[in-house]
């Protein structure tokens, strides 16, 4: 739940050579998952705001429109997945990308992640995490981020399970522009 989302970071590390640049060639349907393109955008914005339904966030979605086309329209910036069951899309994941100097390369953030209601507890969740963490090897990404609240039980024993750790750091943020949701 996006209520939640703050308050613990978790990693988990790679030893994956650093490649200096994310290859075209590696960005196919895999697993559970579909990768999402520009047309998907509206289909997107709908999962995300029944997301963020359940919270005391209120989803801007022309800014959450502009934030998915920009990056999918760079895949320098992260990958975008559908999460599907019998090849039905039933969630999403999202996936940013930085410049670590911890870890000497290139690391991944989970930015978003939401499987819809009735799919969730089928394993759906920890499938995508599988994948997420070979597609990010595949790619020398040296660690990967995430962010979710201490009291989110359900979203932290999937992290876990995936082999996330909690790092006992602080995430401060300082916002510089409005963000795509809002309490």
């Amino acid at each position: 739940m996006p209520s939640a989302r703050f308050g613990c970071i978790l990693h988990v590390t790679g030893a994956a050579p650093v490649r200096p640049s994310v290859e075209r060639h590696f960005m196919t349907t895999f697993g559970p998952m579909r990768r999402a393109s520009l047309n998907d955008v509206p289909q997107l914005v709908t999962m995300m705001a029944e997301f963020y339904s359940d919270s005391p966030y209120t989803l801007n979605p022309r800014r959450a429109a502009d934030a998915f086309t920009a990056l999918l329209a760079d895949e320098r910036l992260g990958q975008v997945w559908f999460i599907q069951s019998n090849s039905k899309d039933v969630g999403y994941v999202v996936v940013t990308l930085c410049h670590s100097m911890t870890f000497g390369g290139l690391t991944a953030i989970v930015d978003d992640f939401f499987v819809q209601p009735p799919y969730r507890g089928a394993g759906l969740g920890k499938t995508a995490m599988q994948e997420v963490r070979k597609y990010c090897a595949g790619h020398g990404i040296r660690a990967i981020h995430v962010e979710t609240g201490r009291d989110n039980a359900p979203a932290l024993a999937v992290y876990q399970h995936a082999g996330f750790v909690d790092t006992d750091h602080v995430h401060l943020t300082l916002g510089l522009a409005d963000p795509t949701h809002a309490p």
